[in-house]
């Protein structure tokens, strides 16, 4: 299993890069405790013309400016001041592209992404959800402009891959706000994997 490079981040379509992020392993390695899980629902925000992204026209906040550098590193930042979501950021320095990871499927660490959680038992809903993502694997706000290239946190390949004919695309969810970009097909998942979440509206 090999963690991904800078290049593989730093590349310049972020729905590629998105799609082949389907399948890899995300990893989280705090004080020597390993969880992971494999990725089966993405969702890519293109940057300053996208209007579903935190860094529509060139908006920069201190929430959002670790967008903005180069890619390979990741973002969280709070949601509805509840949940830490995970995202990738992509391309070239000052071009914020990012990807959220809005699903996996458990692979190791499952007892103690259970007792994160405070769930009872290894259900669906253990990774389902970008919130629930980032709570199994203990990922916070504290880490975003964490590099994704070290060994705490890190995105890797083991040589797994979908076929085109095992994912599906659709509008992105939860971006009624983003006007007619709001229906860009820039949200990528596993065909009937039980990790994926709800499906759009």
């Amino acid at each position: 299993m090999k963690r991904l490079t800078k290049e593989f981040y730093r590349r310049s379509d972020v729905l590629k890069v998105a799609k082949e992020l389907l399948g890899k392993i995300l990893v989280t390695n705090w004080n020597g405790v390993i969880t992971s899980g494999r990725i089966v629902e993405v969702e890519a925000y293109a940057g300053i013309n996208d209007m579903a992204s935190h860094a529509r026209l060139g908006r920069r906040t201190a929430r959002n400016e670790i967008m903005y550098a180069a890619g390979g590193v990741a973002y969280v930042y709070l949601c509805y001041g509840i949940h830490h979501l995970f995202n990738v950021v992509t391309h070239g320095k000052d071009i914020p592209h990012a990807i959220l990871i809005r699903a996996i499927e458990p692979v190791k660490g499952i007892e103690l992404m259970l007792e994160r959680t405070g769930k009872k038992r290894p259900d669906h809903t253990l990774t389902k959800g970008p919130g629930n993502v980032s709570k199994a694997l203990g990922i916070y706000t504290e880490h975003s402009g964490h590099t994704l290239s070290g060994r705490q946190l890190f995105i890797a390949d083991d040589g797994f891959t979908f076929s085109n004919n095992e994912i599906g695309s659709s509008p992105r969810i939860g971006v009624d706000y983003a006007g007619t970009d709001a229906h860009l097909p820039y949200r990528f998942y596993v065909k009937a994997n039980p990790y994926v979440s709800g499906k759009p509206k």
